[in-house]
């Protein structure tokens, strides 16, 4: 691949803002510093732009295998580097589900030929797989994921032996979406007696409410802190949820962590009357109370991580009738504008998004030399212009299903280039033909 050396960089890493050169030597950082020169490097002026290490995003959905109408890996994967994520952790809950070994592998060797972005992928948890649960190496991929409530390709676990046995044979970091089956569906039934299919999408953050939230995360971390297993609570949606994580110690020594996505921390129960069914996500956007106690959990660092739990679907498909409408949104390609966008508002600092979205990822489920801008550290770069107005419009939507819940939002940012292993894989817009993007590996 020969070198690249970037010229004139803002590099944001590790709480530090300093301007520097990066010089590339294939797919590694091979020296930071001013007044860097090097024979034979093609040179990249950023011309003080800012220098992020590429984002990790730990729950996306691809929808490949079998659910491809809606998105692929190298659908999805390429509007990831447009947004300035390098890294990214797929869902079990595809056709076939994740919940083999073999189909794992699968999906492995679709992703080596097809993905823009370095990945990896979630073994799914279910009722009866445990056996191969024990079998998986603790190096085989990213971690564990269980549904403790049911959603998108219903893998629902609901066995609380089986649950508690899977706590204490995985030494791999278990992932949950944690909504209580007993009270959604009695939630359900309660809307459904009034309004039958056509239930109004405002009542979705009532019937996936605060309390099957609350009692399913705090089931979970029961669980954990009982087996001593590794936890990671996906997607919390609550207020009332952030008082059960700490930030009293370090990221490194926490056994129970957690995560907030995009779409919790900017939208509101407020916005279902614009937005209907195409803000319907599990666990559902709740009130502007939650989403301000979210932040606030975000910058004390009770939530450890940001990501998009992307999840594509038609437009077809979302606009059917609320017990109809499949919940999930596209988020990739807007995810690191929109986190940048509450930077020039004053509410995060963009050292704290950096953490967020790319250290403490890596630093979670111990990925090997990503997630920081670090000399020996694979070349994962995003390039971003901090004064580059654009609207979100159906012509620079990347998604396969072409629609987008930020439409006709105006972000101040733009990512303009973004490098994968040492390889400028998006350039202003245009995407390369070489693919450099690799299996994720972890120091373990």
């Amino acid at each position: 691949m020969g070198k690249t050396l970037i010229k004139n960089a803002v590099i944001i890493n590790e709480g530090l803002r300093f301007e520097s050169d990066i010089l590339i030597q294939d797919e590694i950082i091979a020296k930071i510093g001013s007044n860097l020169s090097s024979k034979n490097a093609e040179i990249l002026d950023a011309g003080g732009k800012i220098v992020l290490p590429g984002i990790i995003d730990d729950q996306v959905h691809f929808r490949e295998p079998g659910l491809t109408h809606k998105g692929d890996i190298e659908s999805e994967s390429r509007a990831a580097i447009a947004g300035g994520i390098t890294s990214y952790m797929e869902q079990p809950n595809t056709k076939p589900q994740t919940t083999t070994i073999e189909k794992l592998e699968q999906k492995f060797e679709i992703a080596s030929k097809k993905s823009y972005a370095n990945y990896s992928f979630l073994f799914g948890g279910t009722n009866d797989n445990l056996e191969e649960i024990k079998k998986l190496d603790r190096y085989a991929c990213s971690g564990i994921k269980l549904f403790l409530g049911s959603s998108t390709g219903n893998m629902l676990v609901d066995d609380e032996e089986v649950l508690e046995k899977i706590f204490k044979n995985t030494e791999l970091v278990i992932s949950v979406h944690c909504e209580d089956e007993k009270t959604v569906r009695e939630n359900t039934q309660k809307y459904k007696a009034i309004y039958g299919d056509d239930i109004p999408v405002e009542y979705h953050p009532l019937i996936r409410s605060e309390q099957a939230c609350y009692l399913s995360s705090s089931r979970a971390i029961a669980l954990a802190e009982k087996t001593g297993a590794r936890l990671h609570v996906f997607h919390v949606s609550t207020g009332k949820e952030t008082a059960l994580f700490r930030n009293d110690i370090p990221l490194e020594q926490k056994k129970i962590t957690a995560e907030v996505c995009i779409h919790h921390l900017w939208f509101s129960d407020k916005d279902y009357s614009e937005k209907g069914t195409l803000i319907k996500w599990n666990p559902a956007v709740k009130t502007s109370a939650d989403r301000d106690k979210l932040w606030q959990a975000l910058l004390d660092d009770r939530i450890d991580v940001v990501a998009t739990d992307h999840a594509p679907h038609t437009l077809e498909e979302k606009h059917n009738s609320y017990m109809n409408a499949p919940s999930g949104g596209p988020l990739v390609q807007h995810a690191l504008a929109a986190m940048l966008e509450k930077t020039l508002d004053g509410i995060i600092t963009i050292d704290k998004v950096v953490e967020k979205m790319c250290h403490n990822p890596a630093k979670l489920f111990q990925i090997a030399k990503r997630g920081f801008i670090k000399e020996g550290y694979y070349a994962d770069l995003a390039i971003v212009d901090m004064n580059s107005p654009w609207t979100v419009a159906k012509n620079n939507i990347l998604y396969k299903c072409a629609w987008s819940p930020f439409d006709s939002t105006r972000f101040r940012t733009k990512v303009t280039q973004t490098f994968v292993n040492g390889h400028l894989a998006y350039n202003n817009g245009e995407f390369s033909s070489f693919r450099n993007a690799k299996r994720l590996t972890f120091d373990r």
